[in-house]
């Protein structure tokens, strides 16, 4: 009889393992996409004829719409079942891939953008609330870690595999297979998330409903907020700024309407998170960390690709110790997690400013064919403090969160997210473009200046976990 329950412990225990590994790659196909098609420009602009502006809502429509969809599919999965969620959107994006890589025309293209983006944002919060939901302790920490390294490669790793698909395809066509590629990966992923991930329990409906006007208020206010922030360079009025207060604006109304709502009915998200001091903190070191380091690869790319004429492979092979080192970071920041608790995350950008205030140094008078070999141990040594951020933030700011709020509280967490990496990139972007203007076309100049102001934005997260850490000494 032992055995028999051994034997049945022994398979429940793989089987959620196996469920994380399916999420994992649903995750990382979301999410590479958010990189991988910036080496693509180019080809789609000869293959289609595009516009500037039809190029950059290819860019940005999928970051756009990615954003606005997170938090209502975070309740969504919290309320009717996170399978059902995850496999549709892990369909849907199988689909709108394909139909990007089969785009005859801008207008095409960025349509199918824009929806592949939306059912990205289905994807997520499932990935995340499974973690709260499968997993605890200390193996809640590793399945974190995993989910970190997923992160920290699909984001530095795009632009090498896009450069990689590219060549192999050629210049031509080979933007298609940078969709077609999630195609054979998104269809085995549908199987196996339905077959194992855990349906929702029998007898335990949510018949609340999904507080429809929270949703439009929250789509709204993240509309007017990320819209002037993923449209900079092809939206030239200066109006457009007055958009952002607009927005903000109308995220307050939401905050109010939702606290309105809970006392009656489920919200679409609890405010009564934002009590927790792990999550409000949290957040905001998720949102002031991925403004900084994600337009790093932004501005890498265009001083690599535009202003030293590396191929986009070369391009992305630069980046690609970052990569590894995030990876490597995050797996072993999930680990040990539990015993150090915030001052790792603490720590984890002290270690990215080291790398990158390096990658500075290193640059100055240094000769313009070797500088992906002089920023790959830099590069290497940033990406591992990335991943002492990522994964252990992310590990306790939802610590706390109770199960059935998890895919909410994780939608929200990401949307800011979302919000902090368009606001990182739009500045950054702005001070790499101005100081090239202002330098006569000096790219490593602009290169320079526009990173030291991303590290910049790292330091006031490496603040914003001080006073989180300094706050939890206080009280303990």
């Amino acid at each position: 009889m032992d055995d028999r329950r051994a034997a049945v412990t022994d398979a429940g225990d793989r089987r959620r393992w196996q469920a994380l590994g399916v999420g994992l790659v649903a995750a990382f196909m979301t999410l590479l996409d958010v990189s991988i098609v910036n080496v693509a420009v180019p080809s789609m602009d000869r293959a289609l004829h595009a516009s500037p502006s039809d190029l950059q809502w290819v860019l940005s429509g999928y970051a756009l719409t990615f954003g606005l969809i997170l938090v209502p599919a975070g309740r969504f999965g919290d309320a009717r079942g996170r399978r059902t969620a995850f496999v549709v959107g892990v369909a849907l994006f199988t689909l709108t891939s394909a139909l990007a890589g089969l785009a005859t025309s801008p207008a095409w293209l960025v349509t199918a953008r824009l929806l592949q983006g939306a059912a990205a944002g289905v994807v997520n919060p499932q990935v995340t609330g499974l973690i709260q939901q499968l997993f605890q302790g200390a193996e809640r920490g590793r399945a974190f870690g995993l989910l970190g390294a997923t992160i920290g490669i699909s984001t530095a790793v795009g632009p090498l595999l896009g450069g990689l698909l590219i060549q192999l395809g050629g210049e031509e066509h080979g933007w298609r297979w940078v969709f077609f590629v999630n195609v054979p990966v998104g269809i085995l992923a549908v199987v196996l998330g339905w077959r194992l991930l855990p349906a929702r329990p029998a007898g335990q409906p949510d018949r609340h409903r999904l507080d429809p006007v929270g949703v439009l208020l929250l789509g709204v206010g993240v509309l007017l907020v990320l819209l002037p922030l993923v449209q900079r360079e092809q939206w030239e009025s200066p109006w457009k700024w007055a958009l952002v207060p607009a927005g903000l604006a109308v995220l307050v109304g939401f905050g109010l309407w939702e606290r309105r709502y809970a006392r009656h009915r489920t919200p679409l998200f609890d405010l009564r998170l934002f009590r927790l001091r792990s999550y409000t903190l949290g957040a905001l070191i998720a949102l002031l960390y991925f403004g900084g380091f994600t337009a790093i690869f932004f501005i890498f790319t265009l001083y690599l690709q535009n202003g030293l004429g590396y191929s986009p492979l070369i391009a992305g092979l630069a980046i690609t110790p970052f990569a590894l080192g995030s990876a490597l970071a995050s797996t072993l920041g999930g680990r040990i997690v539990n015993r150090f608790g915030r001052p790792l995350v603490g720590i984890g950008p002290v270690v990215v400013v080291i790398g990158l205030g390096t990658v500075v140094l290193v640059l100055r008078g240094s000769p313009q064919h070797s500088v992906p070999l002089l920023t790959a141990v830099p590069l290497l040594v940033a990406g591992l403090g990335s991943g002492l951020v990522i994964t252990p933030n992310q590990t306790l700011t939802l610590a706390q969160v109770p199960v059935p709020q998890a895919g909410s509280a994780a939608g929200m967490l990401q949307t800011g997210q979302r919000i902090g990496s368009a606001a990182g990139i739009a500045a950054v972007g702005a001070m790499f473009f101005s100081s090239l203007a202002s330098t006569g076309g000096d790219w490593a100049e602009a290169f320079r200046h526009s990173l030291l102001l991303a590290v910049g934005v790292v330091v006031l997260a490496l603040v914003a976990a001080g006073v989180d850490i300094w706050v939890g000494h206080r009280r303990g």
